[in-house]
């Protein structure tokens, strides 16, 4: 006996939104969802890595992409302030400010200093106004009649002293006849002398005799020796007057350096290693005090070499990362290349000349993460050069060592800075497919000490009536964070129902909220084209069509050619040996159904079937285990007693791409049992569904596709109402199918069938039971498999006789 066709009410699942209060008319009335709709698994997951803070708790969040794990993420930890533990995720104490400064003991290594959350900016603002002020007090400082007298008095005095022991040597010179004169060059010498007190010359001195030049030479190498004693005297007193002087401008610039610093010193006492930076700043002032002093314009503007403002460059505090007091750093990088994330350190030019310090180090989403979460795509990780390395160094040792990557590639000999790490204290987020997580898996043994937590996304989630109420909630978050009109209760329903269309399955919602927001997007556009104040059901419906209109040319094409000839295909009658199976083609923007014609062709032969689409190599492996696997089904039916004496032929008619899959495999089976029997089968029905090897039927994908597919050619073909679909029963629940279908069948126009095994099928196909077979052994006369053994019997007596005549 036929199975009876389902009814219109199981082909579709309207939403019924019990769980909404009555008085909701909209998402207005909707509080926006505040968690990760449906992913509870991956909420603890996150909640669980958040709550620990040891190294190696980063996470993998795994799921197919346009699920929306990231803005679901951000979701969570933007609106939930409290981990498991209950501590507040906004007071981390490893959240602070960063700076970097200059190391005045060795330059090239410049210190890091670490402040309180929100106080970097303050700190950098008022050394820039401690630093302004001594450019300005300084100057003025050694611009005064104090400073003046002080240093005109050390000059006098030692220009007296200078003076007193060169006229005692000039004297004692003289009474010998011997100048002591100065040379252009700077230099003492002492010269013989002539009566008349004028110096000789050499023709005036060779006159003199031996002894009176024995006698010069004699006294000069005397007083040459006093000479030298009275310049290294003269020289030990001019740097006693050196060292006096520096003390001098010590002095002075002290007073004015304790005037301005000790406040900011005292601001910053708390903190040892600002306050050691300042008390270093302050003797590094000292000891340069030509930098705030120097006359020479070129040399002042190398040292200043400031864009924004005269302020020296050796003072200057860079604020690496300044966070916002009382939240938690939450950084999103999109473009992961190895500078936006480890930072980088930017060289300055001044008239030819390249130069690099403290102020010029700039800080990557690492930096500004520290602390907070980082979250980074891992395919986009994973495709830039060294930056994975880079995040695996920096993970495993809990710091961020800034260095060029040109000396990381050893592409660069040039010297350059060496900054002080900084302790890193970030939970990393990783968004990538299962394909990615799978190959870090098998290729990357640090992959799972660095990445301890998986939070594993849901494609899809149970069907409720507490699950419809959240998901309007979800929607009503959509709607609110991208200021869109207000969806009414209807719209909300129809939104529902398409998420379940999407999920292929009554019972689910799909998770994919990339899909909803697009929906509502275009939804929303349409409400605003017509003037409307709400989304109601009939935008959603534009939207959709739309959206068909816009994706549906290669859909319309390959229909078309069903129409005019150019693919053959039935949608009445009968004919033995040729069924019509059903397909899925799949683009980037849709997925659509189109019908297959399967013909089965047969001839003496050993019982083997010979798969064409396998022999030509268009059908993939799964498609070849389908085929394998109703040979066994076959042979278990038709050869128990003897072997199958004909050899079938099954292929897919006009097919010139490949085959892949087994949802044919029922089809091909019905095809080959029609050609067994001689009987025809209707063409008016087309099938999907796999099978196993005892003839159960399995479940298939697509199968919204397929049934819509073949009533859209069997409407414009000419409509019967004895078409329809054969389909597997376990594929029922799968069924969400467009609103024409669903009022076809209400009428009688059109007829699915779910069936649980291929026998049921035969019995729709060729209006004929199976039969079934008796304690004999035999099945019940005139059924199709009787009619087949029947046949295969004669064959075999022939083929017997054949071989005795032979």
């Amino acid at each position: 006996m036929p199975i009876k066709a389902l009814s219109s009410t199981a082909l579709y699942r309207h939403a019924s939104l019990h769980n909404l209060a009555s008085d909701c008319k909209s998402t207005k009335h909707l509080q926006p969802l505040d968690q990760i709709v449906g992913q509870e698994r991956a909420q603890q997951a996150v909640e669980f890595a958040m709550s620990i803070k040891e190294k190696g708790y980063n996470i993998y969040a795994l799921g197919h992409n346009g699920l929306g794990k990231r803005t679901m993420v951000l979701r969570y930890l933007n609106r939930h302030e409290l981990n498991n533990h209950g501590h507040n995720l906004s007071s981390n104490s490893r959240i602070f400010d960063w700076c970097y400064v200059v190391n005045f003991n060795d330059a090239r290594h410049p210190k890091v200093l670490k402040l309180p959350v929100g106080s970097g900016n303050q700190f950098k603002k008022d050394v820039d106004t401690l630093i302004q002020h001594l450019v300005k007090a300084l100057p003025l400082a050694f611009d005064n009649e104090v400073y003046f007298a002080r240093s005109e008095k050390l000059k006098n005095q030692l220009e007296e002293k200078q003076q007193s022991v060169l006229q005692k040597l000039t004297s004692t010179a003289k009474s010998h006849h011997i100048s002591l004169v100065l040379t252009n060059q700077g230099h003492y010498q002492l010269v013989a002398l002539t009566e008349q007190d004028e110096q000789h010359t050499e023709a005036s001195f060779n006159q003199l005799t031996n002894a009176q030049k024995k006698k010069f030479e004699t006294k000069i190498s005397e007083l040459e020796m006093k000479l030298r004693d009275i310049i290294r005297q003269l020289t030990a007193w001019e740097e006693s007057y050196s060292d006096k002087m520096l003390r001098l401008d010590k002095e002075t610039a002290e007073t004015v350096l304790v005037h301005f610093s000790d406040p900011v010193k005292a601001q910053y006492a708390a903190i040892s290693a600002v306050s050691s930076h300042l008390g270093e700043m302050h003797q590094d002032i000292l000891n340069n005090l030509e930098i705030f002093l120097e006359d020479n314009e070129d040399d002042i503007t190398l040292a200043y070499a400031a864009l924004d403002k005269k302020m020296p460059r050796r003072y200057q505090v860079n604020v690496l990362v300044c966070q916002q007091p009382g939240k938690l750093p939450i950084v999103v990088e999109d473009s992961p290349n190895y500078h936006t994330i480890f930072g980088y350190i930017e060289t300055a030019t001044y008239k030819g000349t390249v130069f690099t310090d403290a102020s010029l180090i700039r800080c990557g989403s690492l930096h500004r993460a520290n602390g907070g979460v980082l979250m980074l795509d891992a395919t986009k990780v994973l495709e830039r050069p060294f930056v994975w390395d880079g995040l695996k160094r920096a993970l495993r040792s809990n710091k961020l060592s800034l260095s060029s990557l040109e000396r990381e590639v050893s592409l660069s000999g040039t010297i350059s800075l060496d900054p002080e790490a900084i302790p890193l204290a970030a939970k990393i987020i990783l968004f990538g497919d299962y394909h990615t997580y799978q190959l870090l898996q098998q290729y990357d043994p640090e992959f799972r000490e660095l990445f301890r937590v998986t939070a594993d996304f849901e494609d899809v989630m149970p069907r409720t009536d507490i699950a419809e109420a959240h998901y309007a909630q979800f929607i009503s978050s959509i709607v609110h964070d991208n200021h869109m009109l207000h969806c009414d209760r209807k719209a909300i329903s129809r939104i529902i129902e398409y998420s379940s269309r999407q999920a292929e399955d009554q019972d689910k919602l799909s998770l994919h909220s990339l899909d909803i927001a697009n929906l509502l997007r275009e939804a929303n556009y349409c409400a605003k084209l017509a003037n409307a104040t709400l989304i109601r059901r009939h935008h959603v419906e534009q939207a959709l069509s739309n959206k068909q209109q816009r994706n549906g040319r290669l859909q319309d094409l390959m229909q078309e050619s069903f129409i005019n000839g150019s693919n053959l295909l039935d949608t009445h009658g009968y004919a033995v040996g040729q069924i019509n199976a059903l397909s899925v083609v799949s683009t980037a923007d849709q997925q659509f159904g189109i019908p297959d014609r399967i013909t089965a062709t047969i001839a003496f032969g050993e019982g083997e079937i010979f798969d064409i689409e396998h022999q030509v190599k268009l059908g993939g492996r799964i498609h070849s285990k389908g085929v394998l696997i109703l040979s066994a089904y076959l042979a278990s039916v038709f050869g128990r007693a003897a072997k199958i004496p004909l050899t079938t032929s099954l292929t897919f008619e006009q097919s010139y791409a490949g085959v892949e899959g087994d949802s044919a495999s029922m089809a091909e089976c019905c095809a080959i049992i029609s050609a067994f029997a001689n009987l025809p089968l209707r063409q008016d029905i087309a099938i999907t569904g796999s099978m196993d090897q005892f003839g159960h039927v399995q479940p298939i994908g697509g199968v919204n596709e397929k049934i819509e597919g073949f009533y859209d050619i069997c409407q414009r073909q000419g409509a019967q109402p004895s078409q329809g679909v054969i389909i597997p029963h376990c594929n029922v629940h799968n069924l969400m199918l467009r609103e024409d279908i669903v009022a076809a069948v209400a009428k009688g126009k059109f007829n699915i069938w779910a069936v649980q095994h291929v026998e049921d099928a035969i019995n729709l196909l060729l209006n004929k039971a199976p039969g079934t077979i008796d304690k004999a052994g035999k099945y019940s006369k005139e059924s199709v498999f009787a009619i087949v053994l029947q046949r295969l019997d004669q064959l075999r007596k022939s083929n017997a006789v054949s071989s005795k005549d032979d």
